[in-house]
């Protein structure tokens, strides 16, 4: 039998965090193993054929991208994530992969240097958190009352708007009553909460100044 899992991360990465928030709920044992990945290490490129995180080690096996680590996760592990009904469970297969269009647009946001674009990302985040408004449940959790992946994968993205939240009001989330609800009780679930550390904030403030984000130039006029 493998021994216990690694989890080879990065501070901010939402798909990290996903893995994270899964192998929690799971409650599965694992060692977590950050590393800069602007100064990748030759192990990690070793084992990552894409050099992005997160990588998962099961004994002397790499598993690389998050979604696939999802799947290993369900198939292996206890205290499954994906509803039984398999057309239900293709479905929410099909919204995790809509998270992920989600998160593009949510980092074009974030580095956008001038006010068009910016403009254009947030326009475009606003849409399809209105086609997911649609489609919510909600009570509490994305489909109901169970706690899934979806519910997993959509949690770090929200989790961006803490900081947006705090620069200002981009009409994103206004007249989504269900989103709101679903953003909420994500946002006090144990496992979305120690999904990062307590340094997280900072470090994405440092990542929007690192990028010249149109945001911050937003904020300096605000407090100007």
């Amino acid at each position: 039998m493998p021994g216990k899992l690694k989890l080879i991360s990065h501070k901010l990465c939402p798909y990290v965090q996903r893995a994270v928030i899964a192998l929690t709920e799971k409650g599965v044992a694992f060692e977590r193993i950050d590393i800069d990945l602007d100064n990748k290490p030759d192990w990690f490129l070793a084992i990552s054929p894409l050099g992005k995180t997160p990588v998962l080690q099961v004994g002397d096996k790499a598993i690389f991208e998050s979604a696939v680590i999802l799947e290993y996760l369900e198939e292996t592990q206890p205290n499954p994530l994906h509803p039984t009904d398999p057309l239900t469970r293709a479905e929410h297969r099909a919204w995790i992969e809509f998270n992920s269009a989600v998160l593009g647009d949510i980092w074009g946001l974030e580095t956008a240097k001038d006010e068009a674009t910016f403009r254009a990302k947030v326009t475009a985040v606003e849409q399809k958190f209105a086609r997911l408004e649609t489609r919510l449940v909600a009570t509490p959790w994305f489909d109901g009352a169970t706690f899934s992946l979806v519910d997993a994968v959509f949690a770090p993205a929200f989790r961006y708007f803490d900081l947006i939240d705090q620069i200002g009001d981009f009409g994103i989330f206004a007249g989504k009553p269900k989103l709101n609800r679903w953003r909420a009780s994500l946002s006090e679930r144990p496992s979305v909460r120690t999904a990062v550390s307590e340094t997280y904030p900072a470090l994405l403030r440092d990542f929007l100044k690192k990028h010249s984000a149109y945001l911050l130039q937003l904020e300096g006029r605000a407090a100007a």
